[in-house]
């Protein structure tokens, strides 16, 4: 069986880093996404960004690289192939950018998730997470600019993420092949 890597992909506040944190807190193996930006109050779980200097990051051997609001974002080669030897299944999040930057050579390792999400939706989340209108608007007229609402059409699996995180997880958990078929007796007890 081949190991896999599943990238969590789609537009600000759809719900890739609560989804990782879930599936992290299973066990599941993540490849960290290593960041200059400073933490904040948004997006500062440390548990998802692994927060360094400038200098730092220009050092390392990035197999994913990409700015973002004037800072960078990167993931370790070392860690993706770490992750390949080590694991049979490895988690992590990427935008379309860094999916182009190792679509091609991972192709039979590297797995697309994109997390559907409405603008609605999408808005009562940032508002939730305390971002200002400004903030919003700069987030979705990104996401709309950088093809991120698009990025469905070349993702290997698509899920609607407008419910609830439990389905949510569930279905990725079935995508992953991390379910299994209860025994007729337990159903029947259902």
């Amino acid at each position: 069986m081949t190991n896999k890597i599943y990238a969590l992909v789609g537009p600000h506040a759809c719900g890739k880093s609560t989804l990782l944190r879930q599936l992290i807190s299973m066990g599941l193996n993540y490849v960290p996404t290593y960041t200059t930006r400073r933490p904040g109050k948004i997006d500062s779980d440390p548990i998802i960004f692994r927060f360094i200097d400038r200098d730092t990051f220009f050092k390392k051997d990035w197999i994913v690289k990409v700015t973002y609001k004037g800072e960078y974002y990167g993931v370790l080669k070392d860690d993706m192939l770490n992750a390949l030897k080590k694991h049979r299944i490895s988690i992590l999040m990427l935008d379309p950018n860094g999916i182009k930057q190792v679509a091609k050579l991972m192709s039979g390792n590297l797995e697309t998730i994109y997390l559907m999400c409405d603008y609605v939706s999408l808005v009562k989340r940032m508002l939730r997470l305390g971002h200002t209108n400004e903030d919003i608007k700069y987030h979705l007229e990104y996401a709309e600019n950088n093809g991120e609402f698009n990025s469905w059409k070349t993702s290997h699996y698509v899920i609607k993420n407008t419910t609830g995180m439990k389905q949510t997880l569930n279905q990725v958990l079935a995508i992953m092949g991390l379910m299994t078929i209860a025994p007729k007796t337990v159903i029947e007890k259902l």
